[in-house]
């Protein structure tokens, strides 16, 4: 039985420390772990695969300009969504909320069957069908948020410092190890020999993909204390404690493994783990990884339920904005929660994960956009943080995520038209369902 108040207000008990810790949680996942030997295929060479690592912790830096001016200065919570209702209107935000709160369900089921599969390789809870530990782990995170804002925002700085200080142990004994034997599952055929444009290009979608969730601070700008400049300390920081950590991670591996033997290489983590720790090294690896997809999930769950809240608040849906006495938006995590654990049972997500890849591209065209429109459109807003050499970061992000859904779209065309039909129709639907009572 939900209890507590229902006026819709969120509190305000968040600071800098949380800000860093959820989009160092919401980063930093299983992604580092497997993506560098994607990497390594497509940029065979040390100092390309370390620049490549630094290009995309540059980029998101940049790309995340356009995000904080508009978070210090619109201060409302939501993230994309908040933004773009601003720059362009119910319409459009509505698209933009529909399309980050779908693909991000999808992400928690995705994450949970994940979390499932680790467990059973461990050999932990074999008997239990793998949909049912995913549905389990979502259903356990979600209730640490039931606990309140200050619970759930704890969680995450406790699990992200215990997810950094794994890694950086990882780092150290990796660095501090000798070189080993060469890793026994690479073939001939799996070493790359030389540098091509389509190998760069498919190491820096591989090395974007894994900076994404760099973002994940503004969406608590009802929440936070003082975010015309917390959400860009937190963001900026947490982008470079990222970038750190992805470059140490990386010359660590680097140190026992070379290049060819990481871009034959599935979970590059894993093989570099064997060489020091011998066959327990896969163990090491799936533990740290357990932990890593904790801290995304933990992370996921306490951010999307504000976006549901959000869209349902200025769409007067009163059944969805219940907030308790302790900060939560119970209803909208009720939802969301239920939402992860179904697609994590039935499978669904796949199809969810296969839509939003276009789709959450073209929310990243969206934001840059949105910076700019209103920099033109509302030039005396308050900014607290303004993006130095306006328009030009804005400009150069802008054309990153264009070229970057171009390329989606032209990869799959048909998945592409069905996600924008999709989303287009479900926009539709919820405008007409929404258009007596909203408040946008």
């Amino acid at each position: 039985m939900i209890d507590g108040k229902d006026d819709g207000h969120l509190l305000r008990v968040l600071g800098v420390a949380f800000g860093v810790a959820v989009v160092v949680g919401g980063v930093v996942g299983q992604g580092i772990l497997r993506t560098p030997g994607v990497v390594a295929q497509g940029v065979p060479y040390p100092l390309l695969i370390l620049g490549v690592w630094a290009l995309g912790g540059l980029i998101a830096w940049i790309d995340s300009m356009s995000t904080v001016e508009l978070a210090a200065s619109i201060r409302k919570t939501g993230g994309p969504y908040s933004f773009a209702v601003r720059a362009f209107g119910r319409f459009p935000g509505l698209a933009v909320g529909i399309t980050d709160w779908l693909a991000n369900v999808g992400g928690i089921g995705f994450i949970a069957v994940v979390f499932g599969e680790y467990l059973h390789r461990l050999g932990i809870a074999t008997a239990i069908p793998i949909g049912a530990l995913a549905a389990a782990m979502v259903l356990a995170v979600g209730t640490i948020h039931w606990f309140g804002t200050r619970v759930g925002g704890r969680s995450q700085e406790i699990g992200s410092a215990v997810k950094a200080v794994l890694f950086l142990g990882l780092v150290a004994v990796l660095m501090l190890a000798p070189r080993g034997e060469a890793v026994a599952t690479l073939s001939i055929g799996q070493i790359t020999t030389g540098l091509t444009l389509s190998g760069v290009v498919v190491a820096l979608r591989g090395v974007f993909g894994t900076y994404s969730g760099w973002n994940s601070a503004a969406y608590f700008c009802e929440e936070v204390r003082d975010p015309g400049k917390a959400i860009a300390r937190a963001t900026f920081s947490g982008i470079a404690l990222v970038t750190g950590l992805y470059l140490l991670v990386n010359v660590a591996f680097l140190n026992v493994l070379t290049p060819a033997e990481m871009a034959g290489s599935n979970l590059v983590a894993a093989d570099a783990a064997a060489r020091i720790f011998g066959a327990a090294g896969d163990t090491v690896v799936t533990a740290v990884s357990l932990i890593a997809l904790l801290t995304v999930t933990n992370a996921i769950i306490m951010v999307f339920p504000r976006v549901l809240f959000a869209v349902a608040r200025d769409a007067g849906v009163q059944a969805l904005t219940h907030v308790a006495a302790n900060g939560t938006p119970r209803a909208a995590l009720i939802v969301t929660v239920l939402a992860g654990a179904l697609l994590a049972t039935v499978g669904v997500y796949e199809l969810l994960l296969a839509f939003s890849v276009s789709l959450l591209a073209a929310m990243g065209v969206a934001v840059n956009l949105a910076a700019i429109v209103l920099r033109v459109r509302e030039p005396d807003l308050e900014r607290p943080w303004r993006m130095p050499l306006f328009p030009l970061p804005a400009i150069f992000a802008l054309i990153v995520n264009t070229a970057l859904l171009v390329v989606f779209v032209q990869e799959d065309p048909m998945t592409a038209a069905r996600a924008f039909g999709l989303l287009a129709v479900l926009t539709g639907v919820g405008y007409l369902l929404t258009r007596r009572t909203s408040r946008v």
